[in-house]
C-alpha cells in the first residue's frame, strides 16, 4: 500500500482545503499488474442487420424513391438493393444484445412505410449477426462483396 502526505492529493496542488485532520494519512488503491479490464456485459454492441421484404409488384421508380427517403431519414442504412417485388436493406444497429437489434429491425419497415412512402410489403427475412461474425465472413469470402457500393441500387 502506498501512502501520501496528508492533504497533498486532496488539495490538487492548488492549496485547496482538506477535510482530513493534520497528520492523517489516506490509503490509495491501485490495479494490480496483469489485471484485465473487461467491458460490462450490458454495453451496446454493433450488429449487422439484413432485412428482406417482398410483396406485390410496384414500379421501380417508386421503390427506389421510398428506399432513398428511408436512407435519408435514417443515414445509418448502408445498402439497399431492390427489384419491383422485393428489397434488401443492410445496416449496422447499435444494441445491447441480439434481441434488441432484431426488435428494432422488425419495426423498421412498418414504422417508416407511411413517412418514406414504402411499398406495403411484408418482412420475409431477417439476419442479425455480431460484428466479429460479419468480419469473419468477409475474411472467408462470404457475405456481401467488400466493393458493394453504399446507397440504393437495383438487384
Amino acid at each position: 500500500m502506498r501512502r501520501v502526505r496528508p492533504g497533498a492529493a486532496a488539495r490538487g496542488g492548488a492549496g485547496g482545503s482538506s477535510s482530513r485532520a493534520a497528520g492523517e494519512e489516506r490509503a490509495l488503491t491501485s490495479v494490480a499488474a496483469g489485471d484485465r479490464f473487461e467491458e460490462p456485459a450490458d454495453l451496446p454492441r454493433l450488429w449487422h442487420v439484413t432485412l428482406s421484404v417482398s410483396g406485390e409488384e410496384t414500379p421501380l421508380k417508386e421503390v427506389r424513391r421510398g428506399l432513398e427517403q428511408l436512407a435519408h431519414d435514417h443515414p445509418f442504412l448502408l445498402t439497399s438493393r431492390y427489384a419491383n417485388d422485393h428489397a434488401e436493406i443492410r445496416y449496422w444497429e447499435e444494441a445491447r444484445d441480439l434481441h434488441d437489434a432484431a426488435a428494432v429491425a422488425l419495426r423498421l419497415w412498418g414504422e417508416h412505410r407511411r413517412t418514406a412512402e414504402l411499398p406495403p410489403w411484408e418482412i420475409v427475412g431477417l439476419e442479425v449477426i455480431d460484428r466479429e461474425t460479419y468480419h469473419h465472413r468477409l475474411a472467408e469470402g462470404y457475405g456481401p462483396a467488400p466493393a458493394t457500393p453504399v446507397g440504393v441500387h437495383p438487384f
